[in-house]
């Protein structure tokens, strides 16, 4: 799981990069699940949460540059 405050941190590629990461892990994962591979379930709800973590402080950051021009 991911901490608010280490995603803070990350500089927007960085943020990209990391949400196209956990989508493609959210993708495989739910391919587990559906062929019965998957054991950790709970892991789908941890991406899913750090995937609206990431989409969240991309998202404050338009509308902050936003706002400033």
């Amino acid at each position: 799981m991911t901490k608010i405050g280490d995603v803070r941190a990350k500089s927007a590629d960085e943020l990209n990069t990391m949400l196209l990461d956990l989508r493609k892990e959210q993708f495989n994962l739910r391919f587990q699940r559906a062929t019965g591979q998957l054991e950790a379930l709970s892991r789908i709800r941890q991406v899913r949460r750090d995937i609206a973590r990431v989409k969240t402080i991309i998202g404050e950051r338009s509308r902050a540059a936003a706002t400033k021009a």
